[in-house]
């Protein structure tokens, strides 16, 4: 149930992996990893607006991939930082994967946030999601 951010993966970009003991922890702590690219300290981030985040794809790579996503857009259009996740369900139906989320944070604050880099997208390079010998690890590389 962690994330770390990897050196010698991308160069001008950052990349980290994700694990958690179940997918939905797993989901969280990647989009922990995706926040904390941006703000260097998330206890900075206080948990006063939540947010239901939903995603779907075809996969879990996919679903994985649009939930990051989907947290840069929030940042992007609403300018809404996220410290925490929580009552994370994830479920397959008829061939495709949902997820649903609530994030908990607040509105981006320059003189309280410090801020490191602007995530502008999820790339595909090396972008994975697998089952491990005690749960799930993704690898992901942001575009910075």
């Amino acid at each position: 149930m962690s994330y770390k951010f990897l050196e010698d993966i991308a160069i001008a970009d950052v990349a980290f992996e994700a694990d958690g003991k179940t997918i939905e922890n797993m989901f969280e702590q990647a989009g922990l990893a995706l926040e904390n690219t941006m703000v260097k300290e998330l206890e900075t981030v206080k948990t006063t607006d939540k947010r239901k985040i939903t995603a779907e794809g075809k996969d879990t790579e996919t679903l994985l991939h649009n939930f990051l996503e989907e947290l840069v857009y929030i940042k992007d259009a609403e300018l809404l930082l996220f410290s925490k996740f929580s009552g994370t369900k994830i479920a397959e139906k008829n061939g495709k994967w949902f997820m649903e989320t609530t994030g908990l944070g607040e509105p981006l604050n320059q003189k309280k946030h410090e801020l490191l880099v602007d995530v502008k997208a999820v790339s595909w390079h090396k972008f994975s999601v697998s089952k491990v010998r005690g749960g799930f690890k993704s690898t992901v590389i942001l575009d910075i």
